[in-house]
């Protein structure tokens, strides 16, 4: 009987360390800071600064699990939502910054159907 209680113990100790394994840990507000000098290309065009190419990098480099990497996802979908993106300027925005994502920067991607 004392094995039972102690099998049960270390079930529920595995089930709660996965579920905040599984928490992202990035937040919008990291992932708007990245984004905050790219807002001008976003919106015209032009040049993208060097300093919207930092940004971009250290998004794509920042995520640890799968829930920050759709954490990011939801985020950038948000913003292109709540900001006036021009869809082309978005959709160049990683090829320009030497950096791939598995999905573009709209108001209609799907984050959680993405395979990261």
């Amino acid at each position: 009987m004392a094995s039972i209680k102690v099998a049960c113990v270390v079930l529920i100790c595995m089930v709660v360390v996965g579920a905040l394994i599984a928490q992202a840990t990035i937040t919008c507000d990291q992932v708007v800071s990245g984004l905050a000098p790219c807002l001008t290309y976003l919106q015209s065009g032009g040049a993208v600064p060097v300093t919207c190419c930092n940004g971009v990098k250290g998004l794509v480099a920042l995520p640890k699990s799968t829930a920050d990497k759709q954490t990011i996802c939801n985020c950038l979908k948000s913003a292109a939502s709540s900001t006036q993106f021009d869809p082309a300027n978005a959709a160049s925005l990683p090829g320009k910054c030497g950096v791939n994502l598995p999905y573009k920067i709209t108001p209609s991607t799907d984050c959680c159907s993405i395979k990261f």
